[in-house]
Order: C-alpha cells, then sequence, then structure tokens
C-alpha cells in the first residue's frame, strides 16, 4: 500500500517514520529542502520536492497512484485544501492534522463532505483525552479498552512496597481471566515466563476481561491518593482541550506560564481554579504557589527541554506525579531516567491513529506501547486466514507476540493453548514491532 505524506514537520516526520517501519511504500512530499533531506538522510522513503497542492506533484505517478493522502503541513486550511485535490485526483482516502478548534469542534460536515477528509485529527485533543483517562486512575501509566470495552489493558509502575515486587509470576496469583502480557525494564521488553520475578522501576502490561482488571486496578489505586489537584505549566493548545475535562472531573487546577497574552486567554477558560502568570522555573514561585500539595503536575509546554526542566524541578520540590508532554521520542529515556512519572507523546499518539485508518480493514483496535517499540493489536480474524480453524498452539505466531483475549460469540475470555481460532472471532494481540507485519499478514483483507 502506497501512502502519501505531505509536509514534513514535526507530525508529518513522525507519521512517515512510523509507516516506513510498518512497511508500507511511503512518499512525502515537502517544499521545504532543508526539511525534505533531514526526511531523505535519516527515513526509508521517497522524498519529492514541491508543493503538495499543485498539479505538477499531484499528477506525479508516485503520488497519483497512493491510496492514502495524510496532509500534515503546519497549515489546517493547506491540508484541507490537499486532500480534496488528492481525492479529486483519484487518492481513495484522505486523513487531515486539523488543529484549530474553529473547524475540529464546528465544522465537521465541511471537513468530511466539502472537503472529503476521511479522518480529521487533533494530536492536542487526542493527548488532553489521553491524559484523562491516565488522571481517572491515578496508579496508572495507561489505560487502554478493546473489544468494545470488554478487554481493558493496565499498565503500572511497579514501586519498592508493591505486593507484587520479587515475586515469581508463577507465584502471583491474579484475579481469573487476566494475565500479564510484557514487562519493560530498563527500556528492555521481557516477555514473561513464570519464573520472571517483577523489579521494582518494571513498567507491567495486566491484560484481561474489563470487570477482572478493574478489580486489579482497585488493589494499585488503594496506594494512591485520588486525583483533586492538578498543576499545569505551560498554557498550551493541549491545556485548552484539558480544561473542560478537568472541570468535569472536579479537579482544581493551576495553570503557569510566564507570557502574560497566553495567561489572559486562558483566564476565560478556567471556572475551578486559577491562572497564574509566572516562572515555572522559580522554586520559590513554584513553592509558594503549593506545587507539593498538588496531585499531579502537567508539564504542558510545547518544548520538551523546558517541560523536562520543569518536571524536574517539580520532582525536587516534592511533586507526587509529573505527567511531561514530549514530541522528541529520544528524550522519552532521558526523561524516565530523571524521575517523570509519565511521558506523552501528541504525535505518537496521532501517528497511531492514522495507522489504525490505514489498517481498518481487519485493525478494530491499535495502542502504541513504549514509544512504538510495541503495539497491542484488536483484530477481526477473516475467512482468508491461515489461523482459521486452528489451536493456539498450532497457529504460526511469530515469537515476540501473545494472544492475550479474545472475542467469541460476543464473549470475552483469555485463551489457552487449545483454544480454537474461528472465522469472525476478535483477537487482541500484544507484539513487538518487528513482529507486526509478519501477524498482518496472518490476517488478510
Amino acid at each position: 500500500m502506497r501512502i502519501v505524506v505531505v509536509g514534513a514537520g514535526k507530525f508529518g516526520y513522525s507519521v512517515a517514520n512510523l509507516l516506513s517501519k510498518g512497511q508500507f511504500d511511503v512518499v512525502v512530499v515537502e517544499s521545504d529542502e532543508n526539511r525534505r533531506n533531514i526526511v531523505k538522510n535519516t527515513l526509508d522513503v521517497l522524498t519529492i520536492l514541491g508543493n503538495g497542492c499543485s498539479e505538477e506533484v499531484l499528477n506525479m505517478p508516485e503520488v497519483r497512484q497512493a491510496d492514502v493522502c495524510v496532509a500534515c503541513t503546519d497549515s489546517d486550511e493547506v491540508n484541507m485544501i490537499v486532500c480534496f485535490l488528492a481525492k479529486e485526483h483519484g487518492i481513495k482516502y484522505t486523513v487531515a492534522q486539523i488543529r484549530s478548534t474553529d473547524y475540529d469542534t464546528h465544522a465537521q460536515e465541511l471537513l468530511h463532505k466539502e472537503m472529503k477528509i476521511d479522518l480529521a485529527l487533533n494530536p492536542e485533543r487526542i493527548l488532553a483525552n489521553e491524559i484523562r483517562n491516565i488522571l481517572e486512575t491515578p496508579a496508572a501509566l495507561a489505560i487502554n479498552l478493546f473489544a468494545d470495552g470488554k478487554i481493558s489493558l493496565f499498565e503500572v509502575k511497579i514501586t519498592a512496597d508493591s505486593d507484587y515486587v520479587n515475586a515469581s509470576l508463577r507465584d502471583i496469583h491474579l484475579p481469573t481471566g487476566i494475565l500479564i502480557a510484557k514487562i519493560f525494564r530498563s527500556g528492555t521488553m521481557i516477555i514473561p515466563h513464570g519464573g520472571d520475578m517483577l523489579k521494582p522501576g518494571d513498567n507491567v502490561y495486566f491484560v484481561g476481561k474489563s470487570d477482572a482488571v478493574s478489580a486489579l486496578r482497585g488493589n494499585f489505586n488503594s496506594k494512591y491518593k485520588k486525583t483533586e489537584r492538578v498543576l499545569i505549566i505551560g498554557a498550551s493548545r493541549t491545556a485548552k482541550f484539558l480544561l473542560p475535562i478537568l472541570e468535569a472531573l472536579n479537579i482544581f487546577v493551576k495553570i503557569i506560564d510566564i507570557n502574560k497574552e497566553k495567561c489572559q486567554q486562558m483566564i476565560p477558560l478556567v471556572n475551578n481554579g486559577m491562572v497564574l502568570c509566572g516562572d515555572g522555573t522559580d522554586f520559590n514561585f513554584l513553592e509558594d504557589e503549593g506545587i507539593a500539595d498538588a496531585d499531579v503536575v502537567l508539564c504542558l509546554t510545547d518544548n520538551d527541554k523546558m517541560n523536562l526542566l520543569f518536571a524536574m524541578i517539580a520532582k525536587h520540590l516534592g511533586a507526587r506525579k509529573t505527567i511531561t508532554r514530549v514530541a522528541r521520542g529520544e528524550y522519552v529515556g532521558l526523561m524516565e531516567e530523571a524521575g517523570v512519572d509519565i511521558t506523552l507523546s501528541a504525535r505518537l499518539l496521532s501517528a497511531g491513529e492514522v495507522l489504525k485508518f490505514i489498517r481498518r480493514e481487519v485493525l478494530i483496535s491499535l495502542s502504541l506501547l513504549e514509544g512504538a517499540q510495541a503495539e497491542m493489536m484488536e483484530l477481526k480474524l477473516p475467512a482468508g486466514s491461515p489461523l482459521v480453524g486452528k489451536a493456539l498452539l498450532e497457529a504460526d505466531l511469530p515469537r515476540e507476540c501473545l494472544v492475550c483475549a479474545m472475542v467469541h460469540d460476543n464473549e470475552a475470555f483469555v485463551p489457552n493453548g487449545n483454544t480454537i481460532l474461528a472465522e469472525g472471532d476478535r483477537v487482541i494481540i500484544f507484539a513487538q514491532s518487528e513482529a507486526v507485519m509478519d501477524i498482518m499478514a496472518l490476517f488478510p483483507v
């Protein structure tokens, strides 16, 4: 399948990078020579120097023969025009980055019917919704739902006082219908076996029936205070989307930004809290504003380096939990080593939505994990799959994956080696990124 990505800025680069690793035929169109050269020299994709709206570019065979066009320029209006013209030139599906709330919230009919956009993405809104999921479950690093909510993925960091620490997996008694899918330890992915032991600092993924996972989450949540007070550093787009979410959750919020104009824009949006114009690196200011009393500190500026600095200062001053927005993937490990509790990438979350859209004929749900090192996929087993009629023990699945859960005849369960795969089953698979294309080959369209 060929994908044309128009715009090689930060988001466009992330999309092209993810799709090229997925072994798609990717063509990147960029009008800036410097941006185009960065893509050309670092990614395994074809690059075209040109304007994605021009007839010359749209009529190129490399572009015209594409199946999907993803418009990722810095302008919403340009992205809309690119998608409209791409459809006019025979490209079947279009995806656009739309960041303005004027379009994203109030002009859905314009986007989908008039501009012919099949999927409109607002990275900041996607990030705000991910933060909401985490705030609602204080112990969680991530919460994801599959199979219409019947199956849950629950990621948690094992602390030194956890009941599970230094216990072998075979001795850990989990509720029926739950398994440990993967362990991430110091950046290394571990496929769990009975003799493995959980260590402090491990990121552990529990997967299973949602009611059982909910009960398990209660065991972890009992060690955490309910989120009632949040301090946000950075009056950003993400913060704007997050404010009504925090209000609905009855969470008191303080927003800090050094830019007076940004603070003024935030004031009308804050009903349960306050907006403060100040320096997020000023120790005395942060202490006076009670940073240590906040249940969560969110570092949401558009600058990765400043977000890291803010999070480190917050931890130093006694913040219980920090969630940091990050754009560049190479900073994730550094932030974790520095003590940041959770790092989230709006670009990666949005790129995952693009990937899910492209694979949508067999892919129902998708979550990118650990900076896209792994994926949790929900797939529908088609009639033409070689897996139909086979037991899991006999299925020729890659070693780098685990079938975590299934839905058969509308019943969700955790399978075993003797479980027979049937046409129409929903299969939830945890896979390392290098195994994804081999798995997808077993689910032909």
